[in-house]
């Protein structure tokens, strides 16, 4: 199959450049360095892909990426990096025949771990992002209870996600060492092997923690190539012009096919003037035709696969494997 013949808008993944990002990662973050976060992905063929260049251990963001990447024989060490109360969903990551540990950062995500079977958590830190994660100074008193219901408490984790898009590079580095102050201070008073943290943004910095949990890597968007980063962009959306007028024209790959909560895609040699639900309206550098192809780049690379059933590996317009995202829902 051609690139050129499939039906826009699609998902299609420079081979190449995949694995020049995975080979970049794990020479700078070997083996457990790094526990890759497969929500920026949600495709258990690329997973296997870094598992071969020695990340074994995922990061996950729902039951269902923990629950798929099990049954794929990829459950060596799966982190839930996020709160789940639904019982009925964790006792089935116990019963996946996985290791699971589980982010808790309350008594009742504690209770819900214990009752559901799970055996060990780490507690879930805020360190600065206004999300998940207890205060630091509760961190101690929350690992006592969980050991008190027979949990095993691996150690602390914390996403610094406030931080890892700041492009002042010095900047990011000031506030980096922040955030981990306040995560070292609670694995002092939780204990544990573990000091989980870190993105993309911030895996060259981020010398604090013990394993950094970064996934957009991987495939990359704008969002994170503003910040010099040796990732090169892999992935993007191929989509068809359907349209033309007189200063502007149209391709067939709007906000259903594209992450845009980090702002409008960007089109190589072109201006995106904006996305409607089906359309992406852009002044080309260049004369188009309707029928021609372009490659959208999108600003934010998790959304944008997880609206597609599928994405094409490519060696320029050779359609090498069709690999399906298979981790999507919830």
């Amino acid at each position: 199959m051609r690139a050129g013949d499939l039906t826009t808008p699609a998902l299609v993944v420079e081979a190449t450049l995949l694995e020049h990002n995975l080979t970049v990662m794990s020479a700078a973050l070997p083996a457990g360095r790094l526990r890759p976060h497969v929500k920026a992905h949600k495709c258990t063929a690329l997973a296997a892909r870094q598992a071969a260049h020695g990340h074994r251990g995922f990061t996950c963001a729902t039951t269902v990426e923990a629950e798929g990447l099990a049954r794929a024989g990829l459950g060596d060490d799966l982190l839930l990096a996020n709160e789940v109360v639904d019982v009925a969903r964790l006792r089935r990551l116990a019963r996946s025949g996985a290791r699971v540990t589980v982010a808790v950062d309350s008594e009742a995500t504690v209770a819900a771990a214990a009752a559901a079977g799970i055996g060990e958590v780490v507690v879930d830190v805020n360190v600065g992002l206004p999300r998940c994660g207890c205060a630091p100074e509760e961190s101690g008193r929350l690992a006592e209870s969980a050991r008190a219901r027979g949990l095993v408490v691996r150690g602390v984790m914390g996403y610094e996600g406030h931080v890892v898009g700041v492009e002042d590079r010095a900047r990011r580095v000031e506030m980096v060492e922040v955030a981990m102050g306040m995560l070292l201070e609670a694995h002092e008073l939780v204990g544990g092997e573990l000091v989980s943290a870190g993105g993309t943004g911030t895996y060259d910095i981020n010398t604090w923690a013990s394993e950094i949990q970064a996934g957009s890597y991987a495939l990359m968007d704008s969002a994170y190539g503003r910040l010099a980063l040796p990732f090169s962009q892999a992935v993007t959306v191929l989509a068809t012009v359907v349209s033309v007028s007189p200063g502007w024209a149209v391709a067939d790959s709007g906000a259903k096919a594209l992450g845009m909560d980090h702002g409008n895609p960007t089109i190589e040699g072109a201006e995106v003037w904006f996305c409607s639900d089906e359309h992406l309206t852009f002044r080309p550098g260049t004369a188009v035709v309707v029928g021609d192809r372009v490659r959208v780049v999108p600003s934010h690379v998790d959304p944008t696969v997880a609206y597609h059933e599928r994405m094409f590996l490519v060696d320029g317009d050779d359609v090498l494997e069709t690999w399906p995202v298979d981790l999507r829902g919830w």
